[in-house]
């Protein structure tokens, strides 16, 4: 999951501070560690965090055909959090935040 996650933040385009607070904030040297596969224990608070990520990444596959389009989504303003990007409101660093993004997309997608 740690893999597919980190994979995804290629893909957004995060550096790595992003990137780091996205999963708890994380140390950076930790991350960069993790960026070569040398993965540690995985807590509560980051599986969730993992969940999350991987649940906003396949909303945004099931809602835009063109994945690059879907990628480009989380950097772009958004009306309906403020004409903020998804990324800056999951920057806010606190679990809820993804949370709250992934069940804006769900929504979106009409759920389950």
């Amino acid at each position: 999951m740690l893999r597919a996650v980190l994979s995804l933040f290629d893909r957004w385009q995060l550096t790595d501070e992003q990137a780091s607070k996205l999963l708890g904030d994380v140390a950076k040297r930790t991350y960069q560690r993790w960026k070569t596969q040398h993965y540690g224990r995985v807590g509560v608070d980051l599986a969730a965090r993992l969940s999350n990520l991987l649940g906003i990444h396949k909303a945004l596959r099931v809602l835009f055909a063109d994945a690059n389009r879907g990628y480009g989504w989380i950097k772009r303003p958004n009306k309906d959090f403020g004409n903020v990007s998804a990324l800056e409101i999951m920057l806010h660093g606190q679990l809820t935040d993804l949370m709250r993004v992934r069940r804006y997309l769900n929504a979106q997608r009409g759920g389950w």
